[in-house]
């Protein structure tokens, strides 16, 4: 059985196709999470999901 010559550049090849194709996963399931909202979310915030009056709540108090 002869499997070929794996020069140090055809090993390379190798090694960096195998860590582009991790990073790769790596950064299509944390596209995936942000997509679906499964990021960390921060439970000492005080977001209640109001988008449309978010800077209201640095304004102080009407008297």
């Amino acid at each position: 059985m002869i499997f070929g010559y794996l020069d140090p550049g055809s090993g390379s090849l190798i090694l960096q196709a195998v860590i582009g194709g991790l990073t790769g996963i790596g950064v299509a399931y944390k596209a995936y999470r942000a997509r679906r909202g499964l990021g960390k979310v921060d439970p000492d915030s005080e977001h209640d999901g109001d988008e449309e009056n978010a800077g209201d709540a640095a304004l102080p108090a009407e008297s």
